[in-house]
């Protein structure tokens, strides 16, 4: 049977959602070099039917760093999975406290440090190791909004979205932006009695999120010459960047993105 843990990061919020299907709990680093195996329900492997899978939302402050792996990693003739996990928390403990408290340790060499931690002949099984450094956005390159389920929502959106490309200074992006999330926002509204969201997040892109609580993911269809709707997903697709949807226990989350002008 195969195994699968699967996280999602929230670096606005620092916040980590994490099903597990049989997997090794993942391993936080903290700046500063605690380390702790997170307490994740372990669930069942993947093929095992009428079972569910719990989710649970974990701090995931910025500098940390979380550790996903293959049981190869930490088990082995000489040690059971649940010893090889505490030598593999302290290991990381350790490489992390000799960078000092204010730096997290690059992630090549900490990879490098724990694979390491494999003595002569100890291993049983192909490992796979995974370490991703949780970096964060800084307040001031998110705009958020909700939005009324009304007519005049898509106009409201484009106006909001025009101020925050202003402040950015990325007006040149705000013509395919407004356009854009005033055809998401309108298919939100379709489908929902409750406010949507609407999420601008700047980094190295412009990517925006429309939120609602409707389970149904949408889909791209070809419109007929005669239909006055319908073509929103096709200006999505041809314009951004890339797109895409993303079903939460609460609803769905929609966004695209863009790539930035040059400076």
């Amino acid at each position: 049977m195969a195994t699968c843990l699967y996280a999602v990061y929230d670096p606005v919020a620092h916040r980590i959602t994490i099903a597990n299907a049989g997997h090794p709990p993942p391993v936080l680093l903290h700046l500063g070099g605690r380390a702790e195996v997170l307490r994740v329900p372990p669930g069942a492997p993947i093929g095992v039917g009428g079972v569910d899978f719990e989710a649970v939302e974990l701090d995931a402050p910025a500098g940390a760093t979380l550790l996903l792996y293959t049981d190869g990693l930490v088990e082995s003739r000489l040690r059971d999975v649940w010893t090889g996990i505490e030598i593999l928390r302290e290991r990381l403990a350790t490489t992390a406290q000799l960078t000092g408290p204010d730096h997290s340790p690059p992630l090549e060499a900490l990879c490098d440090d724990v694979l390491d931690m494999l003595g002569p002949g100890d291993r049983d099984d192909d490992i796979a190791l995974l370490a991703a450094r949780f970096d964060g956005i800084a307040p001031s390159d998110v705009a958020y909004w909700f939005l009324e389920p009304e007519d005049a929502a898509p106009g409201r959106a484009r106006r909001l979205a025009r101020r925050a490309l202003s402040r950015w200074g990325l007006d040149d992006l705000s013509d395919e932006v407004e356009l854009l999330v005033s055809e998401v926002v309108t298919n939100a509204i379709r489908f929902t009695a409750r406010p949507v969201t609407l999420r601008l997040r700047r980094t190295d892109i412009l990517r925006c999120e429309v939120g609602d609580d409707a389970p149904q993911l949408p889909r791209q269809r070809r419109a007929r010459e005669t239909d006055e709707g319908g073509r929103g997903l096709f200006l999505v697709n041809r314009l951004a960047r890339r797109w895409g949807a993303t079903r939460l226990s609460t609803g769905k989350v929609v966004w695209f993105e863009m790539t930035l002008p040059p400076r």
